[in-house]
């Protein structure tokens, strides 16, 4: 826990400041940066960690969310929808109206149903029922993003790094505007 607050949790705050930034100016309205303080936990550190981006001061686990973090061996850079979203399944209705648009995709997109598992599958492998899972099952989850192999995060420099998460969150602005408007 020591090292996630003395060694990651700064580079977090410096990095997303720059995202939140970035993203309050795409978008067109405020953002909030939310760093994952890991409360209930003192001394084991948790398998992961992370900076979410919503645009909510409060909270970012009921809102479609940006997300960056690391796993041991990755780093990966989401839109997340997770299971306390609510109405999730008007956002679900409105990515199954647009799933080839999410396939075609980079082929470096990946998808994941669950915020607190490593796996991922290529974004142009998602299936209508996937997406009707992630509609119809209240823990069901949607992330879609990119990962870095720990090898490929580690030879990028803090500029090439905001970069990297800029275009992909570029790639992905349509989709949460788009949720946004399911949720309206």
């Amino acid at each position: 826990m020591t090292a996630i607050q003395e060694t990651i949790q700064p580079k977090f705050k410096v990095i997303g400041t720059e995202l939140t930034d970035y993203l309050a100016t795409q978008l067109g309205n405020e953002m909030f940066l939310h760093i994952a303080k890991h409360a209930r936990r003192s001394v084991n550190p948790p398998n992961d960690t992370w900076l979410a981006i919503a645009n909510n001061k409060r909270g970012y686990k009921k809102h479609p969310h940006f997300q960056v973090g690391l796993f041991d061996d990755h780093l990966f850079i989401w839109l997340a929808f997770i299971y306390e979203l609510p109405q999730k399944a008007n956002v679900a209705r409105t990515f199954l109206a647009n799933i080839d648009q999410i396939k075609a995709l980079a082929s470096d997109f990946v998808i994941s149903f669950d915020h607190m598992k490593k796996d991922a599958i290529p974004v142009n492998q998602l299936t209508k029922e996937q997406l009707k899972r992630f509609k119809d099952v209240k823990k069901a989850e949607f992330l879609i993003g990119k990962q870095l192999s720990k090898e490929q995060a580690s030879t990028l420099s803090e500029a090439d790094l905001l970069a990297t998460i800029k275009d992909a969150y570029n790639a992905l602005l349509p989709y949460y505007q788009l949720s946004l408007k399911s949720l309206a």
